[in-house]
This record gives structure tokens, sequence and C-alpha cells, in this order.
């Protein structure tokens, strides 16, 4: 096995268990977003594993790679992730929503050690990631800063006017991953708001584009390699993921946005995780 092939099965695997313990949270909490905690796990398990620049031992460090998620609804996954790398610990995770828990519905940098900023309002992460990566350059720092979008999220305007200015400022040190699972809170993206086309838009705002099945780890990480796309400009990478991905019976169903699925349910789910794992 060569050490992409091993870097690879390791993040198939963590993704595998971020699903299993985000649908456990949602479970037992009764709240959340499951749907889009299964699009987002392997491009989280993929940037925490082999993608951040992270100190062992030190989340806040000063030379950290900085990653934002806008999509803060889908705390849930971030808390997996975060508990998969040693940030939090796993038995924090079954407090997830519960009263006076610091694992709240939306992260809170406040409260949880390993979140770069408050997120769950949509179209405030990219203005954030902006900041920060403007930031860097100013101090002529080396750290990079990465933000993971919804695709209906991308209809709220603060998202373009933080575009025009990064690319303004010339950011090639933010990267901005959208989730692009085509389906937000009721309905399908396209009959919300019409996305396309996607990466024209994002390239008519003179940022570099690619596009990735966002569920395939090695593709992934293949594209992260390839950043910055382009000296000068912002990257943007659409990520094409499948909402609910991994479990049968959720995959592509609006409903599953915020559903929260009964005992039998979880069961079935976590036997169909468990398999695709194996």
């Amino acid at each position: 096995m060569t050490s992409t092939e091993a870097a690879v099965a390791r993040i198939r695997a963590s993704a595998s268990r971020i699903r299993q313990r985000s649908l456990k949270m949602v479970h037992h909490s009764g709240l959340g977003h499951p749907g889009g905690d299964l699009s987002a796990a392997d491009i989280l398990a993929t940037l925490y594993l082999s993608v951040l620049r992270r100190e062992a031992g030190d989340p806040l460090s000063p030379s950290r790679d900085r990653f934002i998620m806008s999509k803060g609804h889908c705390s849930g996954a971030l808390y997996a992730t975060l508990a998969e790398v040693g940030i939090l610990e796993p038995e924090q995770l079954g407090t997830y929503m519960t009263p006076l828990s610091l694992l709240n519905g939306h992260p809170d940098r406040n409260k949880v050690c390993g979140v770069e900023a408050n997120t769950g309002p949509l179209g405030h992460g990219l203005p954030i990631g902006v900041g920060c990566a403007l930031a860097a350059k100013m101090d002529k720092a080396d750290w990079r800063t990465f933000v993971l979008t919804g695709d209906g999220e991308l209809q709220e305007g603060s998202n373009w006017e933080a575009a025009m200015a990064a690319s303004q400022y010339k950011l090639d040190n933010l990267t901005v991953i959208v989730d692009r699972n085509r389906i937000q809170q009721g309905d399908f993206t396209e009959n919300t708001i019409n996305m396309e086309p996607l990466a024209d838009r994002w390239r008519a705002f003179n940022w570099a584009v690619a596009e990735v099945e966002g569920n395939d780890p090695a593709a992934l990480l293949e594209c992260f390699s390839a950043l910055p796309f382009e000296p000068g400009r912002p990257s943007c990478i659409l990520a094409h993921t499948t909402k609910g991905m991994g479990v049968s019976f959720m995959k592509n169903k609006p409903e599953w946005h915020h559903k929260i699925p009964s005992d039998a349910q979880l069961a079935e789910a976590l036997r169909e995780l468990e398999e695709c794992a194996g």
C-alpha cells in the first residue's frame, strides 16, 4: 500500500466514524441536521487528517491553518471531527445540544476550542474567512484559511461581497469549499434559486475554480494538493456531494436536512455505515 493509499484508507475510516458519531448525537438530542453532516464528513476528515496545518497539542498555535465551518448548522459533523483528531473528548459528544452544553447547535468559539468563528446565520463564514486571509497577508504569514459553505447558503448576498473583496486583495491563501449536495432546508436548491452555472459565477468574480467528487477522499486529496490553483487568485472547490451520504434511506431526501432518526432508523443507518467502512 502506498502512502497515498494509506492516507485515503485512514480518511475513509475517519469519515465513517464522523458519520456514526454525528448521527448518534442528533438522535440522542432530538435536534440537528443529519443530511448535511453526512454530506460533509469526507471533506472534514480530509481537511483535518491530511490538509490543515495544525500543531499537535496546541489547537491555538498562531501558525495554524484556519478552518471556518460557515454551514454552522452542521455542527454535529464538526464536533465529531474535532473529537476524531483529539481536540474534543469523545465523551463530550453525548452532551450535544443538551441544556448548558458547550456543544451548541451552532458552534461557538468562546465555548469550544478548535472553533475559529461563531457561525450558523448563513453567509457569515466567508466574510470572516476573507478577514482572516487578509490579516495573514498583512502580517506576511504563511498560514492559510479554508471555509466550508453550503450551496443553498450561496443565496446569501454577503458571500458575493466577500468574494469580490477576496479577488480585489488577491487572497490566494484563501480557499472556499462548497458542499454542493443540491438540497437545502425543505427542498432542492434549484427549486429555490437556480445555482447554475455555479462554477462560472465564481470565475466571474475572478476566483480560480476546481470541481471534485466531494465524497471521494482520493479526489479531494488530489484537489487540495494543487492549492492555490492560481497565484494571486482565491480558490474555490465545488465539492459535489450527496446529502445523507452513506445511509440509503437518507440519500437525496430533502426531509433529512433536519429530520431526526428513530431508534430503528438509527440502528439501520449505523449498520449500513459499518458495512461501508468494512
